[in-house]
């Protein structure tokens, strides 16, 4: 007889999913993923399930928060904006944390969790869940 799959085995699938598509990444834009190869990342249907531009704004941002992804209209294909504080428009070479972080939201919605987000920015950036995790709450802790 099968095992029932749980909860958890979902959440544990999801989340080796998601670093699997973070080394993925990874392995197609090279060793060091900026601005430029975002920007690259953001278009390519492989990695972001839907349309998504980054804006720098704050205004659908909650205090402190240092980037959300808003849906564009009611359905997931009319895309989403990656609001970012405009804090870090001077600082592109750190954006692509921020923004891989929160892509797990575009393309898996409320049933990505934090720990899927750091796996996939992690696996993509090449680092540690650790390290990754550090790095994006210095740059959270930034905007304090």
């Amino acid at each position: 007889m099968a095992k029932k799959l749980t909860v958890d085995d979902a959440k544990q699938s999801l989340t080796a999913h998601v670093a699997a598509k973070g080394a993925e990444i990874r392995e197609k834009y090279g060793n060091s993923i900026g601005w430029t190869e975002l920007l690259r990342i953001l278009e390519d249907r492989a990695f972001v399930r839907y349309p998504c531009k980054i804006q720098f704004d704050d205004k659908s941002l909650r205090q402190g928060e240092f980037g959300f992804p808003v849906p564009n209209g009611d359905l997931p294909e009319d895309g989403f904006t990656m609001f970012v504080h405009p804090f870090f428009s001077t600082q592109l070479d750190r954006v692509p944390y921020l923004v891989l972080y929160q892509l797990v939201s575009v393309n898996y919605g409320e049933f990505a969790s934090s720990d899927d987000a750091e796996a996939f920015g992690a696996a993509a950036l090449g680092l540690s869940r650790d390290a990754f995790y550090q790095e994006v709450c210095a740059l959270a802790d930034a905007l304090l």
